[in-house]
């Protein structure tokens, strides 16, 4: 069948049974700015899902279309934190049997799962292609029909979205699993808000064999159609630190809160006066305790704070526990930093390798056009992604789901974050796109 001019977004997103959410916006559709010819792109690149019966490869991308939509409502309305992503993880497995995926669950603390589309398990070249899936402690103030069931939660950082484009990706490249020059791994991960889900499933093997990997995240920042990434550095590492500085000592009259002062004022000059200026850093102090008495000084004073860096992100942390406990040497103080490691809690920079970059950049203008793939500005947020980018050659890259019509353009981890689900379709055929292409050109 072939198509009109039409672009992909005006196909996915006009041709579904299933409406954009009610809410107290008024939607109009906002096609990006370049048209596509899908039928010329599909034969050329060959990436439509091969039919089966009476479907049309028009029926067939319309059916990803509402399947990923009511999928990512499924999620939304019931969210779950990091690590009890029980509900989600038994959905993710539900929909992978309906679609004959193998996969291995219980991974990660009992809700990571891994799956295989391609060759399978241990056999070939294998390319990954991720999926976070917790929610976040927040009570979303959005009001519409899928809204949150669960008071004190809600997916306000669009991993429900991530969750439904994987498996829309997974739909599409199992409809052309024998056109797969190798396996795509599935990987859908717990707590990447808090407790670095990654390096668990890394630790739990779902890297074996895998020469790449991919993975996305949708962005406030750019219009629905819309997709961007940037080679090298793209978001921060970062970490958090709790000092403890003592003033006790015996026969001295030590001053603890003056110490802390100190300690609070020289740490600003770490960047201001150490770090190259070109390479973006940040040392805050966000919390000072004493004491709620006014008549003598405390015994101690705890700090606590956050540091974030493009590279050399453990040079910071050294440099930093060093300011804090000589400076407080100064005044005859004592000093102890915990910057939390048994937890997990230092973030690598997200990089991506210029090769993938490449790749991904390459494909996006293919599908949507040159003038829809943007350079993002440098991101002080943090993705524990950066895990897998240590280990094997990634991508990262950012999904547009702004739409100022619907209302969707609050950031992620605020209550009234949404998105333009017109954008759900199109990262599911984005991210079958990357992994087929890197299997059948790499």
């Amino acid at each position: 069948m072939k198509l009109p001019l039409l672009t992909l977004f005006t196909l996915l997103s006009l041709s579904t049974s299933s409406p954009t959410p009610h809410l107290s916006f008024h939607h109009h559709h906002h096609p990006p700015s370049s048209t596509i010819n899908l039928s010329s792109f599909l034969h050329h690149h060959d990436l439509s899902p091969t039919t089966t019966g009476t479907d049309t490869e028009v029926e067939v991308v319309v059916k990803v279309g509402e399947y990923v939509r009511n999928i990512r409502r499924r999620i939304h309305e019931w969210p779950e934190l990091a690590f009890e992503e029980y509900n989600t993880s038994r959905l993710i497995r539900e929909e992978l049997e309906r679609m004959g995926v193998r996969y291995e669950a219980g991974l990660a603390g009992g809700t990571g799962v891994r799956a295989w589309v391609g060759k399978g398990k241990g056999k070939g070249r294998k390319v990954g292609l991720r999926a976070d899936m917790d929610a976040l402690p927040i009570q979303e103030a959005v009001d519409w029909e899928h809204k949150s069931k669960v008071a004190g939660k809600m997916h306000a950082c669009g991993h429900d979205a991530h969750v439904a484009m994987v498996l829309g990706a997974a739909k599409i490249l199992k409809s052309r699993e024998h056109l797969l020059k190798g396996t795509v791994v599935l990987i859908f991960q717990p707590a990447e808000e808090k407790g670095n889900g990654a390096k668990h499933m890394i630790e739990a093997g779902v890297l074996e064999d895998v020469e790449a990997i991919f993975g996305a995240h949708v962005w406030h920042q750019f219009p629905t159609g819309v997709v961007g990434s940037r080679p090298g550095a793209m978001l921060a590492g970062c970490g958090f630190f709790q000092a403890v500085i003592s003033g006790e000592e015996e026969g001295r009259c030590v001053d603890p809160v003056l110490a802390a002062s100190s300690v609070v004022i020289s740490l600003q000059g770490i960047v201001s006066r150490e770090a190259n200026p070109l390479d973006s850093k940040v040392v805050s102090v966000t919390s000072f305790q004493g004491s709620d008495k006014v008549d003598r000084a405390p015994d101690a004073v705890v700090l606590s704070g956050t540091f974030r860096a493009f590279s050399n992100i453990h040079e910071l942390l050294q440099r930093i526990k060093q300011v804090i406990t000589e400076q407080a040497k100064v005044f005859r103080c004592g000093a102890t930093v915990d910057f939390f490691e048994n937890q997990s809690a230092i973030y690598p920079p997200t990089v991506n390798d210029v090769q993938m970059h490449e790749h991904v950049k390459k494909v996006v203008t293919d599908l949507l056009g040159p003038s829809n793939f943007q350079v993002p500005e440098l991101v002080m947020g943090s993705e524990d992604f950066s895990f897998y980018s240590e280990v094997v050659p990634a991508s990262f890259y950012f999904i547009g789901v702004r739409n100022e019509a619907l209302g969707a353009i609050h950031p992620g981890h605020s209550p009234h974050f949404m998105i333009d689900e017109d954008a759900l379709p199109i990262g599911a055929a984005l991210h079958a796109a990357v992994v087929e292409r890197y299997l059948n050109e790499h």
